[in-house]
């Protein structure tokens, strides 16, 4: 028997059972569903334990031998403390002491809460400088030149660098004036701005689509030419 056939035929009936959903609600789908639903659970908690905790916790906890030409490293027991903090959590199933699952959800929330201004201020600091830029050419040439001159502003460059200004204010503008207005130089800035939006939107709509497409036109490709093809040729 080809093993390998045999679980390329179970992944097409999975990946049939999954799409089939398209047509309507059956309970071929849910079963598929429940499959899958079940290998991620399983596959996440082996994960959690190699990926995470075995690396960021037990390894730390314990020390490491030297091997491989790695050195040993000291262990630092200290870490035992995040054992209890971390079983507090599933308190929550208990009436009586569901009081202490509120700890470690609330040390969570705190350091969660810092490294997110963090990461929020690397990402989008230099946004703000990014928007920053000169709108005014400063050499008679339109197109850059290749390579490009440092401090020189193309026209082709200060177009953008326009119409990118005039998007980052008229969004502003659609955010901060959202009452009614009676200027109509705001009142036309925030429907531009509103506009804007809605392009940018569907452009992140249209690439979340053909990202489904391609995932689709993977697996299509997979049964029919890659199942089907093996399949003839194995017959022959």
């Amino acid at each position: 028997m080809d093993y390998n056939l045999l679980k390329q035929f179970v992944a097409v009936i999975a990946t049939v059972g999954l799409y089939s959903v398209l047509y309507k609600e059956n309970k071929f789908y849910r079963f598929w569903e429940h499959v899958f639903m079940g290998l991620a659970s399983g596959w996440g908690l082996v994960a959690l334990w190699t990926e995470v905790l075995k690396s960021g916790w037990w390894d730390k906890m314990f020390g490491a031998t030297a091997s491989d030409g790695n050195g040993a490293a000291m262990g630092y027991w200290m870490y035992i403390i995040l054992l209890p903090v971390g079983l507090m959590g599933y308190t929550v199933f208990s009436k009586k002491h569901n009081w202490m699952s509120r700890i470690p959800i609330g040390i969570i929330l705190g350091l969660y809460s810092g490294q997110q201004f963090s990461a929020w201020m690397t990402y989008y600091g230099p946004l703000f400088t990014a928007s920053m830029k000169p709108v005014l050419p400063n050499t008679s040439e339109f197109w850059k030149a290749n390579p490009p001159v440092t401090g020189t502003v193309y026209g082709s460059e200060a177009l953008t660098n326009l119409i990118s200004l005039l998007t980052v204010l008229t969004v502003l503008t659609y955010f901060l004036f959202s009452f009614d207005v009676k200027s109509k130089v705001l009142k036309a800035s925030s429907t531009t701005g509103r506009w804007l939006l809605m392009i940018g939107f569907g452009a992140i709509f249209g690439s979340t689509v053909m990202m489904r497409f391609t995932l689709l036109i993977d697996r299509m490709y997979f049964i029919w030419i890659e199942f089907v093809k093996q399949g003839l040729l194995h017959m022959k």
